[in-house]
């Protein structure tokens, strides 16, 4: 864990450089990726190849690797503190380089991947957090430390420094938390926030900040896991604690928790295995030993983790392969659990009574982040419209905004909010789900309070900005518009859609080379973006360069064939 999250060295990585590995191609975007270290720093280049020819190469510097490299190393880079993910990892058990996980079959975001609170205060120690941000980072730590397991270590460094100490072998020091004397629920529950990947649906008033050592993770979270009937071998990477979860030794102990088996100060690697052994063999004595034949027993030294918790590849992260902590009989070959038969629901791992709202949020969750279902819509509303009176509050109201806003009901989202006007809605992602719905309406006259509201909340969520300056440009406001995409440009100069939209509103004002500019500079950055590409071949025209306008049509009709602008651009451009 004192791993999991460092700056970009050489001592630091896993990665093998080789050129004959150190290269990955991505099919469906048309991309290479190639990591090289340039002197101490480490550096990703993209580009692109027309035969022989390099026409697009893009070099971004790596900050950080996050992960231990037990498993992976992947790759971050800040600008200005904003924390994005570069899209190539290294998978150290097949010593591989290739796209990163979730950037694979098309899906790739290439360096616009933000990394958001809940996935740094996970994969490390909790950093200093601008909260008006969605990846804005003051200061960020090197690796999960201490406090992350034992909690905040002030009065126990105060009571120790006052040379107040306590023989824990007699009893507890309650200046600082010792996981293994908490109950069972109460260890696991530490070991969850991390180790139970899901759908996290936090409680009202809480963030991904607010767990601490002996608290139910359920007072901060609920976390989500969809339920399938069959496919019991598959699973996810970090879901240790929801396949433990699964199995008899826990639901029949009572007591089975991740310290029953771990000592989270020594790694995995180097923790020899009769520990683990040992765990078994703890409970399972006398009558309650292996039925397995003995010879099979013997072939595999009477080894009960290779039998009943075999390694799994995870369905979320290429290339790995994990223990799977489901601790059960081995399911025959041929076995139905092979197969996903149904679909069973949104299941809460860690709170047996999470109440109506939350399971709506669960559904809502799950739609947004993977699988964009119209049932799932449906049954979140169920949920909304199940909850009792002590539940039916604002949050309501917001939940409901944010099922209909992805229903597509963007009239029902309006008339719910507009009678209470966005001043009473403290939620960013409501007024902006607003305002988005009244510009889907055409009214943007009406969306651009919302909007402006949101950035109130958010100011540097850049996502929420830009929204507002285009939003701005429907109404009229272009010198606000343009000192919005400014404040975005000053916030993350290689932000695409604000560089192509300053250029916009400067090519409007005829200051064409200065237009140019920014369209160029959106360009190198993302080559084929159809915003960009329409932009520039509209300054193309305006200036007389036909040969450009022309190379510029035929690659993004090439890239956005159904783009209508494009080809009516095209048409035009040849009945001349």
């Amino acid at each position: 864990m004192g791993q999991s999250f460092d700056y970009a060295t050489k001592q630091k990585s896993a990665g093998d450089f080789d050129p004959k590995i150190a290269l990955v191609y991505d099919s469906a975007l048309d991309y290479y990726y190639k990591p090289f270290w340039n002197g101490d720093s480490l550096y990703i280049m993209e580009f692109r190849l027309a035969g022989n020819d390099t026409v697009h190469k893009r070099i971004q510097k790596i900050d950080y690797i996050i992960g231990s490299g037990q498993h992976t190393n992947s790759h971050l880079f800040s600008i200005n503190g904003y924390l994005y993910q570069a899209p190539i990892t290294f998978y150290t058990q097949k010593h591989r380089w290739d796209l990163a996980p979730g950037f694979e079959k098309g899906a790739n975001t290439r360096f616009q991947r933000m990394i958001e609170a809940e996935c740094m205060t996970c994969h490390n120690g909790y950093p200093v957090f601008d909260n008006q941000s969605d990846n804005k980072f003051v200061s960020v730590k090197t690796g999960i430390d201490c406090e992350r397991c034992h909690g905040p270590g002030s009065i126990h460094v105060k009571e120790k420094m006052a040379g107040k100490f306590v023989d824990t072998s007699k009893g507890p020091d309650y200046s600082i938390v010792n996981p293994r004397r908490l109950p069972t629920e109460l260890q696991n529950n530490v070991c969850q926030r991390c180790h139970l990947q899901g759908i996290a649906s936090l409680q009202d008033g809480k963030s991904f900040f607010d767990f601490r050592p002996g608290m139910k993770l359920s007072e901060m979270e609920n976390v989500y896991m969809p339920g399938y009937k069959g496919a019991q071998d598959k699973m996810i990477m970090a879901s240790h604690v929801e396949r433990m979860k699964k199995s008899r030794c826990f639901t029949e102990s009572g007591k089975l928790s991740c310290i029953t088996c771990h000592n989270p100060h020594v790694s995995v690697k180097y923790t020899d295995r009769k520990t683990y052994l040992n765990a078994c063999i703890g409970c399972h004595t006398g009558g309650k030993q292996c039925s397995e034949k003995k010879e099979i027993r013997n072939a595999s030294q009477n080894d009960c983790v290779l039998c009943h918790m075999p390694h799994n590849s995870s369905i979320d992260i290429p290339h790995v392969a994990v223990t799977d902590h489901f601790i059960r009989k081995r399911p025959a070959a041929d076995s139905a659990e092979k197969q996903i038969t149904a679909f069973l629901g949104m299941q809460c791992i860690n709170n047996d009574d999470p109440g109506a709202i939350s399971r709506a949020r669960g559904f809502l969750e799950f739609y947004e982040r993977y699988i964009q279902s119209p049932g799932l819509l449906d049954s979140a509303l169920y949920y909304l419209e199940k909850a009792g009176d002590a539940e039916r509050t604002t949050a309501q109201n917001r939940d409901l905004i944010r099922a209909w806003f992805w229903k597509g009901e963007y009239k029902r989202v309006t008339n719910c909010a507009d009678s209470i006007g966005p001043v009473a809605y403290s939620d960013p992602w409501t007024t902006y789900r607003v305002g988005e719905s009244y510009y889907k309406q055409l009214q943007p006259e009406k969306a651009v309070s919302w909007y402006a509201r949101t950035v109130q909340l958010r100011k540097y969520a850049l996502d929420f900005e830009y929204k507002f300056g285009i939003c701005l440009i429907s109404v009229g406001g272009t010198e606000d518009a343009e000192r919005v995409f400014r404040l975005i440009l000053h916030e993350n100069p290689n932000y695409v859609n604000a560089n192509t939209n300053l250029g916009y509103l400067l090519m409007r004002r005829e200051e064409n080379d200065s237009a140019f500019y920014y369209f160029e500079k959106a360009r190198c950055l993302d080559p084929d973006n159809a915003m960009t590409l329409i932009n520039l071949a509209v300054y193309f025209h305006k200036t007389n360069r036909d040969a450009d306008l022309k190379k510029c049509l035929s690659h993004l009709l090439i890239k956005h064939p159904d783009n209508q602008q494009a080809k009516a651009m095209w048409q035009d451009m040849n009945h001349k």
